[in-house]
This record gives C-alpha cells, sequence and structure tokens, in this order.
C-alpha cells in the first residue's frame, strides 16, 4: 500500500511538472501575446522591455530603464512558435514554454533567451 501511494505520489508531481513547462502552440501564442497588450520581457541579463505585439504583424519595444533600444519590427507565425524581424536585424524564430502562472520561456534551439510576464 504504501508502495503504491508513493507511485501515486510521484506519478502526480511529474504530470504537474509537465503541465507546467508546456510549449504554447502557435495559435495560443498569437492569442495570449499577439492582441495589442503590452507585456513584460526580460532578457537573461535582466534588462526588461514592454513588447506589444499588434494583431497587424506589427511589434513595438521600449525599455523600462537605461539599457536597452527602443526597436520597432514585424511578427509572424510560424510551423512550431513565432518569428521577428527587428527593423536592422536578420528574422529570428521562436517557441514559447509556459513555466509558471503568467511567467513564459522565450526559447531559440535549445536555449532560452527571454522571460514574459503578464
Amino acid at each position: 500500500m504504501r508502495a503504491m501511494l508513493a507511485g501515486v505520489a510521484v506519478a502526480v508531481l511529474l504530470t504537474s511538472a509537465a503541465l507546467a513547462a508546456s510549449k504554447l502552440m502557435p495559435k495560443e501564442i498569437q492569442s495570449e501575446f499577439f492582441d495589442g497588450k503590452p507585456f513584460t520581457a526580460a532578457t537573461t541579463s535582466g534588462t526588461k522591455f514592454k513588447l506589444t505585439f499588434s494583431s497587424d504583424g506589427k511589434i513595438t519595444r521600449e525599455p523600462q530603464d537605461k539599457a536597452g533600444a527602443r526597436g520597432e519590427g514585424t511578427w509572424k507565425l510560424s510551423k512550431d512558435g513565432f518569428c521577428t524581424t527587428w527593423k536592422g536585424s536578420a528574422a529570428n524564430c521562436y517557441t514559447i514554454v509556459n513555466v509558471d502562472k503568467n511567467k513564459w520561456s522565450v526559447v531559440k534551439g535549445a536555449a532560452t533567451v527571454a522571460v514574459w510576464s503578464k
């Protein structure tokens, strides 16, 4: 009985961890973030921005302190997530992973490049 309860507890913990770190599908990214409402983005070095993804495919970036630079660009959905093209830069594509309530990791390849929060 004790072993069975321990097994159930482990299964519940593994299921909770899998749900907490779930990858968003492109349409989920669009409905959650690309609605014209600003949200906070932080780079892995701690620089914070206010990002706004408009439904018409445009993005604006405003630094929240003296670090970072303003920016404008475009976005589009991709097969696995989304891609951005900032003025003067090449396109980059990302996936989004929900890591906690109102907190998402922005992932390029195997590396987290930013954290988004609402």
